[in-house]
């Protein structure tokens, strides 16, 4: 059976439909990809045919390339894999510039058939692709439904021809935030931007698409940069105001992306040497630097870890044999920003929410939340009155603990102390159902010692959001000793129901993210105090890709609760304890500089809370050290003071899949996005490189850099980490 399905009707409209078998959404396989290209030679031949309509089945048009396709080529390609990669993009080219000529004769350019792409929901990559070569785009008025080039998210950029068609549509000023920032709107903001051509009713998509494809006239399906005369909107870069378009764009560019995402700048670089020749030739420019970036391992990381893995995390790869487990009612206990925060995606799920507090005026606080976040969406038109009542009645905000009955989940979200967490979980269980999950919201505290307060250990879990939690993606699940596979199964599936990436870890001291991120922010911290310059720390952070400095860090998670962790971890490792981060940290405390709440921290701070720059104070109490040292070892005292933390995790079993431990790391804390993760960029370097480097850090700065003997082992033998322990082949013990 084929994805698409071809059907001419006597009016001589044929409709290609396009159903991807077994998927909820389409996406473009190799095999569908010929299909469709048999079934356009077919139309163009029949002499019967007056025009096509290219529509989907589903509530969706596309969601894509299936992105395996790629990978599946370059291995396929042998000594050559550019090539191939070339070849086959090509070859995608060849087959949407006949969509776009239609058999029209090439020097009159009369003759073709009208094809018309109908689109009844989201539309995205070579979902978008296809349809820009089309003569014309209808869409449904469906505001659900995001149309948009995402491609530069996962560290490509369109290589279908949407990047030179967009351009030569609107502009590279008006398509630069669909395709440098992959900006989705939904079909009438699409329609604003210049993107599709209509946007129609649901129920008459295909009968205006039919109605277009019958009155369309030879000039109605020449597109403009195949007319004689034509101009791109806004100039090309020799064209005056042209100019500045592309000089402010390649500054644009390298500010966002501090030089270390390649697609971007290849995505310019398609940009800018396509507008100066013409169509066809800049199509096989786009053709070859997105091959560059295919061959490029950022890339290969990128899709690996935003979107194959992601996407198989999210799907449950790791969830146990249980059956379905989603959250009818969720009991949150605390109305502080994280339960508030909890109760609003909870809310937007659909779930039933009891946001319990102290009093009335504390729970009611936290339903504000909701009301103040729907309210933005109103103002921005992406929210509607109606949804705002739903929404908000779905949540029951009272102190009263009797509102948690019929509660399958609860969330607690109290203050951090093991003393009054252990208070409410007893509370509560008096009062809810005995098949109750319960799940404490907590960064550092072991799920075994706060489990010892629950009559049913095996219906306890961790379950770690980071905050804003309506704004991050990733949330950690983590299993006491105890802990069984219907609470692990009911937290996946809730994380699912509430549109986040889960990771599973076992429970240890900060769990996973904390356990990399403290590491980042005291090596940050030690060069401080061993006369580093601090503007050379946080830009050295910045420059290989994470969002944001060990110091700035601090001052947003507030050093007050740096202070407080510090203690804690001294007073449970004892002499193991390595202090040598606390002196600043101490010192900032006690000098009222508390970070960004406080305006004062490692930066300063104007009256409204903006960052001035770094405290001048800083260097008056460490000076600057006569010798600095070179940019990249600063990024490697960075990089691999989280790195090394993640295998030491891997090696000790906190997780056991390195898919959760690319991904978690690039969505809980930002890790370098471009490099995959920390297991991705080690195979990137080589584990001989990694353990060369580290060996080189241990003897100038000490044994926090001895690598693990699993990156050791990985060095010796040859072996790469996705080799061993990729895409579920073997699990770490």
């Amino acid at each position: 059976m084929s994805d698409f399905n071809l059907i001419k009707d006597a009016d001589g409209v044929a409709v290609i439909t396009w159903d991807t078998i077994g998927k909820s959404m389409n996406v473009l396989s190799r095999d569908s990809m010929a299909d469709l290209n048999g079934m356009i030679d077919d139309c163009l031949a029949d002499d019967a045919v007056k025009g096509i309509i290219i529509t989907s089945a589903k509530d969706s048009f596309a969601g894509g390339m299936d992105l395996n396709v790629l990978a599946t080529i370059r291995d396929e390609s042998g000594d050559d894999p550019a090539q191939g990669l070339f070849d086959f993009t090509m070859a995608g080219h060849k087959m949407l510039r006949k969509i776009e000529r239609a058999g029209m004769d090439p020097k009159t350019l009369k003759g073709g058939k009208p094809i018309v792409a109908a689109l009844p929901g989201t539309a995205l990559g070579i979902g978008l692709e296809l349809p820009l070569a089309c003569h014309r785009i209808f869409a449904a008025d469906n505001p659900k439904a995001k149309i948009g080039l995402p491609e530069i998210m996962v560290g490509i950029f369109p290589g279908a021809g949407g990047t030179t068609r967009l351009v030569r549509k609107m502009g590279a000023m008006a398509a630069s935030p669909l395709l440098l920032e992959g900006k989705l709107n939904d079909p009438k903001g699409a329609l604003r931007a210049g993107v599709i051509d209509e946007v129609v009713p649901p129920e008459d998509l295909l009968s205006s698409a039919k109605a277009w494809v019958l009155a369309a006239k030879d000039a109605d399906i020449v597109k403009p940069w195949d007319q004689k005369g034509y101009k791109m909107p806004g100039g090309t870069p020799y064209h005056p105001a042209g100019f500045m378009t592309y000089v402010g764009a390649s500054a644009m560019v390298n500010g966002k992306t501090m030089g270390v995402y390649p697609a971007a700048k290849a995505l310019l670089s398609a940009v800018y040497e396509g507008a100066m020749v013409p169509f066809d030739v800049a199509l096989k420019i786009e053709a070859r630097w997105f091959t560059n970036i295919l061959m490029n391992p950022s890339s290969s990381a990128m899709i690996r870890s935003l979107f194959i893995n992601k996407e198989a995390l999210e799907k449950g790869a790791n969830r146990p044999e249980a059956p379905d487990q989603r959250v009818k009612k969720v009991g949150v206990l605390g109305a502080g920003m994280m339960g508030a925060g909890i109760a609003l995606v909870s809310a937007l799920a659909g779930i039933e929410v009891a946001l319990i507090d102290r009093d009335q005026e504390a729970a009611d606080k936290g339903k504000a939340y909701t009301t103040a976040h729907l309210d933005k969406g109103i103002s921005r038109k992406k929210v509607t009155p109606e949804k705002k009542e739903a929404v908000l009645g779905l949540i029951t905000a009272t102190p009263d603990l009797d509102a948690l009955k019929g509660c399958d989940l609860i969330v607690e979200a109290v203050f951090e102390d093991v003393a009054v967490k252990a208070e409410m979980t007893r509370k509560v269980e008096a009062v809810v159902g005995e098949d109750c999950i319960f799940a404490t919201n907590t960064s550092t505290l072991p799920i075994g010692e706060l489990a010892k307060a629950s009559v049913r250990p095996e219906q306890f879990i961790g379950i770690h959001f980071f905050s804003p939690v309506d704004k991050m993606l990733l949330v950690e699940i983590i299993k006491g000793a105890q802990t069984g596979d219907r609470a692990v199964a009911k937290a996946l599936d809730f994380v699912r129901q509430i549109r986040k990436t889960p990771i599973v870890v076992n429970d240890a001291r900060f769990f996973y993210a904390n356990r990399c991120i403290l590491p980042y922010i005291n090596e940050g911290v030690r060069m401080v105090k061993e006369g580093v310059a601090p503007a050379l720390i946080e830009n050295a952070a910045k420059l290989v890709g994470l969002p944001l400095g060990p110091l700035q860090l601090t001052d947003e998670t507030s050093i007050d609760l740096g202070v407080k962790i510090a203690m804690a971890t001294r007073a449970a490792l004892g002499s193991d304890y390595d202090d040598a981060a606390d002196e600043v940290i101490f010192w900032l405390a006690d000098e009222g500089r508390l970070g960004r709440k406080a305006k004062a921290g490692f930066y300063a701070y104007d009256e409204t809370g903006k960052r001035t720059g770094l405290w001048e104070g800083l260097t008056e109490k460490y000076p600057l050290a006569e010798d600095q040292p070179d940019l990249v070892t600063v990024q490697q005292r960075l990089l691999f003071a989280q790195v090394l933390e993640a295998v030491r995790a891997l090696e000790e079993g906190v997780f056991t899949d390195i898919r959760e431990g690319d991904v978690g790391a690039i969505l809980g804390w930002g890790f370098a996005p471009w490099s995959g993760g920390p297991f991705s960029w080690l195979d990137m370097l080589g584990a001989a490189y990694a353990v060369e480097r580290c060996d080189a850090l241990v003897a100038e700065y000490g044994d926090r850099f001895a690598p693990p003997a699993l990156l050791r082992e990985m060095a010796d033998s040859g072996k790469t980490f996705y080799g061993v322990y990729g895409s579920g082949k073997k699990k770490a013990a």
